[in-house]
């Protein structure tokens, strides 16, 4: 298959999740869907300097149950430990073509100090208001989602939610898009961001009134999703191709 144009577009992911602080270091992944069977996704090797720096050769093709197949394709390179989440999440839900699990610290952070994810505001970040009223799940267990059970309880916790914190661990954000599942992820860090500084203000988070809701509309994909991530991407400058 000649995927250039979408390993670009994954590892250019990465490196606008990493420009966010919703990754540090080597940690945190993301994945496209390309057929039933077979995903792109950032694997790691001997050279690898971290997500910030995800280059589009970091992206390998690979199948369900982690293997490439006759064409070589991770040569040197080694699948994430946590393959079950991207795998469980896409056999769950096919309506979802892409998988970011992230380690954002505010959502961590808020939810470790016992703070719900809730629509505190609105046209602040409209999008993130409406991921905030569907629910924000939580999975409990903080480990290391290596098996396939173990992915199959985060996506049970996940249920149709397009996004779950993984509690002491990080999230998973899904997506039809790549860019969409880290502009979930960019908004649902804003939502936990802001409201540990409300906390730490002394204020007591509220969700807006709900005669708020029919004055903020779904402003299409063209603004939420295209407008957005070109302003993401020029925020990176000159990066790994």
């Amino acid at each position: 298959m000649n995927l250039t144009t979408e390993r670009t577009l994954v590892a250019q992911a990465c490196r606008v999740a990493a420009a966010r602080g919703l990754v540090d270091g080597i940690l945190g992944h993301l994945s496209l869907r390309v057929d039933d069977g077979h995903l792109l996704i950032r694997c790691r090797s001997d050279t690898d300097t971290g997500v910030a720096y995800t280059r589009s050769s970091d992206i390998r093709l690979i199948d369900f149950d982690g293997n490439a197949g006759a064409a070589g394709e991770l040569d040197g390179y080694r699948v994430p430990n946590e393959l079950p989440i991207h795998v469980e999440t896409l056999r769950a839900q096919p309506r979802h073509r892409a998988v970011a699990h992230l380690h954002p610290p505010d959502v961590v952070a808020a939810d470790l100090a016992g703070i719900v994810i809730r629509p505190i505001y609105g046209a602040y970040d409209i999008p993130g208001a409406w991921l905030a009223r569907a629910g924000v799940p939580v999975y409990p267990r903080a480990v290391l989602i290596r098996n396939a059970q173990l992915g199959r309880e985060m996506v049970a916790a996940m249920g149709n939610a397009q996004v779950i914190i993984c509690r002491g661990h990080g999230i998973t954000s899904a997506a039809a898009r790549v860019e969409q599942a880290v502009l979930q992820a960019i908004s649902l860090n804003e939502l936990a961001r802001m409201s540990l500084r409300i906390s730490m203000a002394g204020g007591t988070l509220h969700s807006i009134d709900d005669d708020d809701w029919a004055e903020l509309p779904d402003l299409g994909s063209g603004f939420n999703v295209d407008a957005a991530w070109r302003h993401e991407v020029a925020r990176l400058g000159d990066q790994p191709n």
